[in-house]
């Protein structure tokens, strides 16, 4: 009994309620329309004096409510007001205009339905209640006053009298059956015409994937710049500390070599929380290439120890901007994890050459301990897999002849063309 209770006046329902009478107030507009057009057709001067006629005036307004309801705002405003009167998951409901045909076609019949209801609903909730209070109230009516109240006969005979409190109160729970059907219904169907289309579902699986391409790029550039930032700084602090009172000139250029890296590590990250900010890759900022940064690189990586000896037998200027801010990247992350791996006190070879119409990068130094492929690492090296293979190139990593760990990318000189920013 509780349950059942709870489902023609629980909160629900009464939501419900509020939305089919909105759904009422929404259709009055059209009714009116509507009796302007019945009543010069069927003569009668007062069509709300006839049922039928008003019938007929809110099946005539309806089309005019589907007309209506191809303005783009329809759907979101009836998607919201679904999703929090009739208590239909959000992810069910789309919020976008109607694009297509068949999206339109579904938001004009759920907004028909919707105003057919809702006024049906509105109607009985205007007209049911004082009916149902009359009923309730006859006996003491009868007692109080004379004879039938100018009722039909039959409501004056005593057990009429004492059935009429009961058929009172049943008219307000069948008003209230009725109102839940309706809720019920609509909320059925809500998701049936004012869910996502096909389109829907693709454009929204396109932005997803838009997306996650933004935040996979935001990673790479996050782990490559400030990344390889801590590990040079930390293995010069290192190195200076250990000569600190017999070297003092390598502690000065060990300093020197941690601000600017610091100093440019906050510049990329600036550009980066840029991308978070806007939600677009900034314009302007610093975006790091081989022709303009190698040299800075290496002499950072050297004044943590590294002994790096570079051969570029290629000109860097020439190169294209995007390939040489990705090339950039790989080799920044080849010394990384150089300086790592071996502690930042070993030969490193650099080579950048260009052959085959190819941009050849390799970085070759002593296998170190714990290994390149340390266990929860290797995020740099698909860092530098995810590049490549943007760029239509191949990367490989792993140990080489002569005990040593060897990195090497192909990066084609004429690749796709790629959109702006780090990726």
């Amino acid at each position: 009994m509780r349950g059942f209770a709870r489902v023609l006046f629980g909160r629900r329902a009464r939501l419900r309620w509020v939305h089919l009478i909105l759904g009422g107030a929404l259709a009055m507009p059209y009714v009116l329309l509507g009796a302007t057009a019945v009543g010069p057709a069927t003569g009668s001067q007062d069509v709300f004096s006839d049922f039928r006629l008003q019938l007929l005036s809110f099946a005539v307004g309806l089309p005019l409510a589907a007309v209506t309801s191809l303005f783009p705002l329809t759907r979101p405003l009836e998607a919201s007001a679904v999703r929090w009167l009739c208590g239909v998951d959000a992810d069910r409901l789309f919020y976008g205009p109607a694009r297509s045909r068949a999206a339109k076609g579904r938001t004009a019949a759920w907004f028909t339905l919707h105003l057919g209801c809702g006024g049906v609903i509105a109607g009985m909730s205007l007209a049911v209640p004082p009916f149902a209070a009359v009923l309730i109230a006859l006996p003491l009516l009868a007692w109080l006053g004379d004879g039938t109240l100018g009722l039909p006969e039959l409501l004056g005979r005593p057990w009429a009298l004492a059935l009429s409190p009961v058929a009172g109160a049943a008219c307000l729970v069948a008003l209230a059956g009725c109102a839940a059907a309706a809720g019920a219904l609509l909320a059925h169907w809500a998701p049936r015409l004012l869910g996502p289309s096909p389109e829907d579902r693709l454009a929204a699986a396109e932005a997803r994937a838009a997306d996650l391409a933004v935040r996979n790029r935001l990673a790479r550039e996050l782990h490559d710049s400030v990344g390889h930032a801590l590990s040079a700084v930390t293995l010069q602090a290192g190195a200076a500390r250990r000569v600190l009172g017999s070297d003092p000139e390598f502690v000065r250029e060990a300093l020197t070599a941690i601000e600017d890296t610091a100093r440019r590590t906050v510049g990329e990250l600036d550009a980066v929380l840029g991308v978070l900010r806007d939600g677009d890759f900034p314009g302007t900022g610093p975006a790091p290439t081989l022709a303009a940064d190698l040299d800075g690189l290496l002499r950072r990586v050297r004044a943590g120890g590294l002994r790096v000896t570079a051969t570029v037998t290629t000109d860097c200027a020439a190169l294209p901007s995007v390939l040489s801010r990705e090339a950039y990247r790989i080799v920044q992350e080849g010394l990384s994890n150089a300086l790592r791996h071996t502690g930042g006190e070993a030969r490193v070879a650099l080579r950048i050459t260009e052959a085959d119409g190819h941009l050849d990068i390799t970085v070759d130094n002593p296998l170190g301990t714990p290994a390149p492929c340390r266990p929860g690492g290797g995020h740099g090296l698909r860092g530098i897999a995810d590049r490549t293979r943007l760029l239509a190139g191949t990367a490989e990593a792993g140990p080489a002849q002569g005990g040593t760990w060897r990195l090497r990318a192909r990066l084609p000189l004429k690749g796709p063309v790629r959109p702006k920013g780090p990726v």
